[in-house]
């Protein structure tokens, strides 16, 4: 029997093609112009868990882009893992920003990757670190040391906010029932520094629309005298955070958890060096909410940001307009206990409340999602920890981050489920940015990490 890395050796070539080949397909989840791409992506995905080894696939519809499932049923008594990840992909913008087109992937070597690095939107989000669940699975059931069930659903809207994905766990209960569910959609601290992700923020996300006159006007002869829109707009999105960085969004902070001193103290044994940090992002300093260090704004406290913001004139030249309509996109994580609806209902009563009588406001809620924690007492943290220290060496770190995957909470509200996250990229990966990329040596690492997390889940199972 082979091991997993002589596996991997043998197969080094083949995974990074078969991955380029998934990369070079636009699988846009918000432009229909590229609905036939991502159904393009889906049949290649269900293939490869064909070939992978499942006794069962099927290309699943809902009432947007499928899900594809596939599932190799050893035997029913013991545990199931069901991996979940997704097939689509952000908007590739501002192409200008590429060093490479984004869906012509070429292998780099960075800094950080002196192995290389695999340049194309979604290398790391997610069809990188999904792909490696195929390649894990594959190796497991090839060598017939797959030590239990295992089910995988792959979607296509997670980039759209799975709007499909509710409706199709509760028609498919039975056929999704597992004990745990293992996602890759994650990062870790650094190569040298293994970390498993136990905490996720939640989302509210909506669009703003400030109306003044009923068209574009003339600046000169209406300017001073007429409502201008974008001074409107801007003038209450300055207003939403105080001097000191807090959200001003009445009772927004109702039902944040606090977290322990303790557990601050813990969360702070991650390695963190500020000075890099503004160096790798090219700027003078950081800021945010008073009292909370750096990492701490961004992983365990909520936050409000403008993701968006036009209207009136952006083109090339000059054009002396007052804009009849301003909008903003605007995106507030959440934290342990609040909720995204009625967050997203303070958000509305309070920017409403902000405008002044001579415009008109509109506020569109679009996607959201529940925060969710892992308990690091759970046999499936430690299976996680146990199968990192196999391979790295080294116990992971537990670490909560800003990032949200909504459908974590859904999965427990549905099926039952808790979730382990393994992720296997780096922050400095770009994802959801231009020039995404994915380590090659973290590719193959996940591939090498993850059999080991079913074979210890397997054995604390039947403990």
């Amino acid at each position: 029997m082979e091991t997993i890395k002589d596996y991997i050796s043998a197969n080094k070539d083949r995974f990074l093609n078969e991955l380029i080949d998934l990369l070079k397909i636009p699988s846009i989840s918000a432009d229909p112009a590229y609905a036939k791409d991502v159904l393009k992506t889906a049949q290649m995905v269900q293939q490869a868990l064909e070939n992978a080894g499942c006794d069962h696939t099927e290309i699943c519809e809902t009432k947007g882009y499928p899900v594809v499932f596939g599932e190799k049923i050893i035997d029913p008594n013991l545990p199931t893992v069901l991996v979940y990840g997704h097939y689509d992909v952000q908007p590739p913008d501002p192409m200008n920003l590429w060093t490479s087109p984004p869906f012509e992937p070429v292998i780099k070597k960075t800094e950080l990757h002196p192995e290389g690095a695999i340049f194309a939107r979604g290398a790391c989000d997610d069809k990188g670190q999904m792909y490696m669940h195929v390649k894990a699975i594959e190796f497991m059931i090839k060598n017939d040391v797959l030590p239990c069930n295992v089910k995988v659903m792959i979607e296509g809207e997670e980039e759209v906010g799975s709007d499909s994905l509710a409706d199709f766990l509760e028609d498919n209960k039975e056929k999704l029932k597992n004990d745990i569910i293992l996602i890759s959609d994650t990062g870790m601290i650094a190569n040298d520094v293994p970390s498993i992700t136990t905490g996720l923020r939640g989302l509210s996300y909506v669009e703003v629309e400030v109306t003044g006159p009923n068209r574009d006007l003339h600046s000169g002869i209406y300017g001073g005298a007429v409502p201008n829109p974008i001074n409107v707009l801007s003038k209450m999105i300055a207003s939403l955070h105080d001097e000191n960085g807090k959200i001003t969004v009445a009772h927004f902070y109702d039902k944040v958890e606090e977290v322990s001193a303790e557990e601050r103290a813990e969360m702070a044994k991650a390695p963190f060096n500020l000075e890099e940090y503004k160096k790798a992002l090219d700027i003078g300093n950081v800021q945010g909410e008073e009292g909370y260090s750096t990492s701490e704004r961004y992983s365990i406290r909520p936050t409000l940001d403008v993701n968006g913001i036009w209207g009136g004139y952006t083109g090339e030249g000059a054009k002396t307009v007052i804009a009849s309509k301003a909008y903003a996109k605007i995106s507030m994580r959440l934290v342990p206990h609040q909720d995204p609806d009625e967050i997203t209902e303070l958000f509305a009563k309070h920017f409403k409340a902000l405008a002044p009588d001579s415009v008109k406001v509109k506020v569109t809620p679009h996607h959201g999602g529940l925060p969710y924690v892992t308990n690091m007492d759970s046999i499936g943290y430690q299976a996680a920890s146990k199968a990192y220290e196999h391979t790295f060496g080294k116990t992971p770190i537990p670490e909560r981050t800003g990032g949200s995957i909504p459908i974590v909470a859904l999965f427990e509200q549905v099926l039952g489920s808790k979730t382990i996250l393994m992720g296997f990229g780096l922050d400095s990966d770009a994802i959801h940015s231009p020039n995404e990329h994915f380590g090659v040596w973290n590719y193959l690492k996940g591939i090498e990490t993850i059999p080991y997390f079913y074979k210890y889940f397997t054995q604390l199972s039947r403990q």
